[in-house]
């Protein structure tokens, strides 16, 4: 069975074919920051995939985006089935079967990250969180975690953080978080007032080597 494009941003390497990697946006939407950086992640030659999980609404403000995002979690079961319906689409469109994909969350995005990694382990090897970290349950995860987060976060305590680290290292999956003096929340998002250049490059920097690397060790594996 193939699997129709959902609705959402495709961006596709000159190759015409690359690792797939999962995009999920943050609680402001499908917008121009999370459509550039599935361009950035295609001219580094992967097949980047971000479903649009508020079809087709975007959030200006923080007051709009409390909005959208009270009723995405309102509605979660059919927000985790539309990413599972985005990671079957694009493990097919990637071909990705036998590597398995990458998923990368923003904030809200993150804790949709982590889930998909859970609830579809068999074809999540990698996830990169920015500034968010809710989970339940990983002990299904057959996945590495790459974490950034802001030094000053209102939104996203350290403590959080770390203990979501120690759980990772827990349950045996390799996990490296960075956390990134003088920047909030956001810091990632050039949209945002809180956006830090340097740290954004630094992270960017970081998640592309971690997506490469992921891929040549799963490789060399097989």
């Amino acid at each position: 069975m193939t699997h129709s494009q959902p609705q959402g941003f495709l961006a596709i390497p000159t190759a015409g074919t690359g690792p797939g990697v999962l995009v999920l946006h943050a609680w402001w939407g499908l917008n121009d920051t999370i459509k550039a950086l599935c361009n950035r992640l295609a001219e580094a030659g992967f097949v980047a995939f971000a479903p649009d999980l508020y079809h087709g609404k975007v959030a200006a403000t923080i007051a709009e985006a409390e909005v959208l995002s009270k009723a995405l979690d309102a509605n979660f079961l059919q927000a985790r089935a539309e990413v599972v319906e985005a990671t079957r689409f694009l493990n097919e469109r990637a071909g990705s079967a036998d590597r398995g994909l990458a998923a990368i969350g923003f904030s809200l995005g993150a804790s949709y990250a982590l889930d998909i990694s859970n609830t579809a382990p068999e074809s999540i090897r990698a996830v990169v969180v920015f500034y968010g970290t809710w989970v339940e349950d990983l002990s299904h995860s057959h996945a590495a975690y790459l974490g950034h987060f802001a030094e000053h976060d209102p939104f996203e305590e350290r403590a959080s953080v770390d203990r979501l680290e120690e759980y990772l290292r827990r349950i045996g999956r390799p996990a490296t978080f960075y956390h990134y003096p003088g920047t909030e929340h956001w810091f990632f998002e050039p949209d945002r007032p809180e956006y830090n250049q340097a740290a954004a490059n630094l992270a960017l920097e970081r998640t592309l080597t971690f997506l490469q690397e992921i891929g040549s060790n799963h490789a060399t594996q097989h």
